[in-house]
């Protein structure tokens, strides 16, 4: 018998966990971080772990390409920022520096959540490697609220403020359900954002709908953040913020890969709540979301 007789589990899909290698060019990150919610429900800090505990009743293999894209990419656990629920200001900074130190040694960050306010530190850290950065939120919510400070509501408002996202070239699209103050969507514009809410989603088609954001982004570095309330609450009930007539599990996986046209070089899946989840199904959707977002990033590195 040779080297330890002990393994750990508890990393996404068993990949190693630690430091990247030489030839890692996707990582995975947990970023356990709420305290920028303004919901009623607090608990996404435990999505991360959640979300690694449900990966393991996936498998890797596209069955018909044979790809496995956890080899391709050559995908590590790297573990969590380290943030500090209660202190958000410190948390914001080391969340930037996780993502800088994957995105500036080359690596595709794909994170794994934490609450929605995550996505400006995560954008600040993607602006210092990619200048150009344009977003593709996937999300019933904008998240550009017109408010002030850094909650849920905000994070993609200060980035257009702050300059670190070219929101002429940028889009959120599933946008649906009521709001807590008026003007939302015609703000969301204001900034510069295509606005794409889901009843447009589904009238003209996910494949028509993404061709046209495809076309306007071009070429253009992405960071792609996937909400899980995107996901309808039946099929992805552990939600920080539920709301109904969202995407069936199909339709939800379909959007995702209409995606492969775009330049990503950030991925963030985020708000799940295992206190609010039912069986670790909305985790476990999450990890597939995960998994196929990495498929997606090795397709595109062997074209």
């Amino acid at each position: 018998m040779s080297g330890t007789p002990f393994v750990t589990r508890h990393g996404f899909m068993g990949v190693p966990q630690g430091a990247p290698m030489a030839s890692t060019r996707a990582a995975i990150l947990g970023i356990p971080f709420d305290c920028g919610t303004d919901a009623h429900r607090i608990g996404a800090r435990q999505g991360p772990e959640a979300i690694r505990r449900q990966s393991h009743l996936l498998r890797p293999f596209d069955p018909e390409t044979g790809l496995n894209p956890l080899t391709a990419l050559s995908v590590v656990d790297v573990g969590d920022a380290d943030v500090h629920p209660g202190r958000p200001e410190e948390s914001l900074a080391a969340i930037e520096a996780a993502v800088h130190a994957l995105a500036g040694a080359g690596i595709v960050p794909v994170s794994l959540g934490g609450d929605g306010a995550i996505a400006l530190p995560e954008m600040r850290a993607l602006h210092r490697s990619h200048p150009d950065l344009v977003t593709v939120h996937i999300d019933a919510h904008t998240d550009a609220y017109p408010l002030e400070g850094l909650n849920t509501a905000t994070p993609f408002a200060r980035a257009v403020e702050e300059g670190v996202v070219d929101a002429r070239r940028s889009f959120h699209i599933g946008l649906r359900g009521q709001t807590m103050i008026p003007g939302v969507y015609a703000h969301a514009r204001h900034l510069g954002y295509g606005v794409i809410p889901m009843r447009e989603l589904l009238a003209e088609g996910i494949a028509a709908v993404f061709a046209r954001v495809a076309k306007v982004v071009g070429d253009r570095p992405v960071y792609l953040c996937y909400d899980m309330d995107f996901f309808d609450p039946a099929v992805a009930p552990g939600v920080c913020t539920p709301t109904w007539g969202g995407a069936s599990a199909r339709e939800g996986l379909e959007v995702l890969a209409a995606c492969e046209a775009l330049n990503i070089v950030g991925l963030n899946v985020n708000t799940i709540s295992p206190a609010h989840d039912v069986n670790g199904m909305s985790a476990m959707l999450a990890g597939q979301v995960a998994l196929n977002g990495l498929g997606i990033l090795a397709r595109q590195r062997q074209m």
